[in-house]
């Protein structure tokens, strides 16, 4: 990573730069944590002391990684420093000795219900973790989730007064404290027992692969294999971001990671600043989407639905497909529109050498995949891929570790773990919130009554929704409320597959990294291209459009997530494929096989308007809550699209007769 990139990369995240001393405590911490979840996991009863009881582990996670917060993020996140200030030292040293009392005090809050009647200091503790835990989550999150989660903790306090739709059960202060801090429905809910039976291990198998050369490699893989291609670096962002989202599970981080390399070979064959910055913010988003590791969120998505991980990553590949292939469609429609061709073979990566020095990466997510899907071992699946991974990487001569690296991947580590951790212990607070006044079981039937119970309008509201928070908060945060005050409106009001819903989530949670006004993984692209934001933000829009209606295909018909026989799995997908490869290349002017739509004046736009919205009634299933059946929609999408390729050939031959004539 160049300097500039890495000085990007400070000013997004906001990190603190520590002196080497301090650098050692998220190191250890780190380290500490990484022992205690493989005799948690594994079950080897070597530290009993606080691994024993599953809530004491939970609290234990919390006590390593939050205090960590106060060290790596400053005070603003936006003027980070070389100097940890005395009231940082102070907020780290006193939040450690908060969660270590609950650590020290599990037993006791589940042996004598401190969670319903706590004796007074218990009571304090738990305003302090509660105080605690908001600033944490402002530090490492932002402040506007901070806002919605700090608000939104204190509605019990205020639930009987507030307006009849939101109204609630009312808590007094020291009831909401002691519910929100022991309860298993406060921080120490479902997002943060996902953290530590699932997420742990697969970030830690994260950063190994991408300290052993991981990242590297499937970036060579890519221009190795599409670099020589009409429009080749372009494809390559998509091939490389597509992989580099199973390590990462971060948009910014993968921007940062491929985009190094694949904006600027972008720019070397005639692509724009901000299109080449569009196409990294796009296939950046699209990795943390990719199977068979996508990010942190699918795996509090299985906790949530209480089903295997490996059933979610089977379910989403063909909609993260269908992404990547609209998104591959339209680079090479746009290269071939503008002629602009790959790269040199002298400018690329040998593949046979590049397989000889990683074919291990391959064999290692082989491995992953085999226990994830074969075994269904998803707790303990990544510590025995990262552990082959880093045998193996020490025997081969290309990327050995020195004392060094060992601390880069404790440290590395530590900070994506204090960073999620005071994520999802704010969102227990919002989702506590809810649980203790009785408002996450009727917001469901609220949202159905606004709706008029039609289910069209409901998926709307939804996609709306979580659109908006995923501006304000992570994707994590955004989903984790939806799927407590959203999905059951969707599963039972409308009937839809439970699985699809959270997925239909999960991806309009996403769609705010590429839409302006915000688009952070666009404004992050862009800073490394030195392109204008929101320029960019509107060329990732458009070319990540199938995004926005893809959600909506799954979630009509599930079949397009394995949910169905396999005679309508495979209709419904080559309806899908086919309505994506209109809609790609009709949004950039040129159809393969076609050519160019880009001639005849305004009767293009009519053309290439026919084709887009034939492709999606081609790709949308037909049937409730859809008031036409497929056959309907197929014939309306046959009425559209022969005309308009009949219109394209007319005025290629006139366009060309002119030519000749000339």
């Amino acid at each position: 990573m160049t300097h500039a990139s890495a000085q990007a990369k400070q000013k997004v995240s906001g990190i603190r730069q520590l002196p080497e001393g301090w650098l050692w405590v998220p190191r250890v911490f780190t380290l500490v944590l990484t022992l205690l979840a493989i005799d948690y996991l594994f079950n080897l009863q070597l530290i009993n002391l606080v691994t024993q009881l599953e809530s004491q582990f939970f609290y234990v996670v919390v006590a390593l990684m939050l205090p960590l917060v106060f060290l790596l993020w400053p005070m603003n996140r936006f003027a980070a420093t070389h100097k940890v200030p005395w009231y940082d030292i102070l907020l780290f040293v006193t939040s450690f000795a908060i969660c270590s009392f609950f650590v020290l005090n599990a037993g006791q809050i589940l042996d004598r219900g401190w969670e319903y009647s706590a004796p007074q200091y218990a009571v304090v503790m738990s305003f302090l973790f509660w105080l605690t835990v908001v600033e944490a989550i402002r530090r490492a999150g932002g402040l506007p989730i901070a806002i919605i989660v700090g608000l939104a903790s204190l509605y019990p306090i205020f639930a009987d007064v507030v307006p009849g739709p939101i109204q609630g059960f009312p808590s007094n202060p020291e009831q909401t404290a002691v519910y929100l801090a022991m309860s298993r429905e406060g921080i120490m809910g479902i997002p943060l027992q996902a953290f530590a039976n699932l997420v742990i291990g697969f970030l830690l198998f994260g950063v190994a692969l991408q300290k052993t050369g991981g990242g590297k490699f499937f970036i060579n893989l890519a221009f190795a294999l599409l670099g020589h291609v009409r429009g080749g670096p372009a494809k390559v962002a998509v091939f490389s971001s597509g992989l580099m989202g199973s390590m990462s599970g971060s948009v910014i981080t993968n921007v940062m990671t491929t985009g190094v390399m694949s904006i600027p070979a972008m720019r070397r064959v005639g692509f724009s600043k901000s299109y080449a910055a569009g196409v990294e913010a796009c296939a950046s988003t699209g990795g943390v989407l990719m199977p068979p590791v996508m990010g942190a969120t699918a795996f509090i998505m299985a906790a949530f639905l209480n089903i295997p991980y490996g059933t979610i990553a089977l379910a989403a590949v063909v909609p993260s497909v269908l992404y990547f292939l609209g998104l591959f469609i339209q680079i090479d429609a746009y290269a071939a529109r503008y002629n602009l061709q790959g790269l040199s073979a002298e400018e690329l990566p040998s593949l046979s050498r590049t397989l000889k020095e990683g074919w291990y990466f391959i064999f290692v997510f082989g491995l992953l995949i085999w226990m994830l899907f074969f075994l269904r071992q998803e707790a303990t699946a990544p510590f025995y891929a990262t552990a082959l991974l880093l045998i193996i990487n020490q025997v081969l001569p290309y990327e050995r570790w020195a004392f060094q690296d060992v601390k880069d991947f404790f440290f590395d580590s530590g900070k994506l773990f204090a960073e999620l951790i005071a994520i999802l212990a704010g969102v227990g607070l919002l989702v506590g919130a809810l649980s203790v006044t009785g408002l996450s079981g009727t917001i469901a039937n609220d949202l159905i009554y606004l709706a008029g119970g039609n289910t069209l309008v409901l998926l709307l509201m939804g996609a709306l929704t979580s659109f908006i928070l995923g501006i304000g908060m992570t994707v994590t945060a955004a989903y984790i409320f939806l799927a407590v005050a959203l999905a059951p409106a969707l599963i039972n009001g409308g009937g839809m597959e439970p699985l699809a819903v959270h997925l239909f989530i999960l991806y309009w949670g996403m769609l705010s990294f590429i839409t302006p006004p915000v688009a952070l993984g666009a404004f992050a692209a862009a800073t490394v291209a030195g392109a204008k934001p929101m320029e960019t933000g509107f060329h990732a829009m458009r070319l990540g459009s199938v995004i926005y209606f893809i959600p909506f295909l799954f979630v009509l018909n599930p079949a397009l997530i394995f949910q169905g026989s396999w005679a309508e799995i495979s209709i419904v997908m080559v309806q899908a494929l086919l309505g994506v490869f209109l809609i790609a290349g009709s949004m950039q002017g040129w159809l393969l096989g076609i050519g160019t739509l880009a001639r005849g004046g305004a009767l293009q736009w009519l053309v290439r308007i026919a084709l887009i919205f034939g492709g999606l009634l081609l790709a949308v299933p037909g049937g409730d809550p859809v008031p036409l059946s497929n056959v309907q929609l197929s014939l309306i999408s046959a009425a559209l699209i022969l005309p308009a390729l009949i219109g394209v050939k007319l005025i290629q031959r006139r366009v060309s007769g002119i030519a000749s004539a000339v």
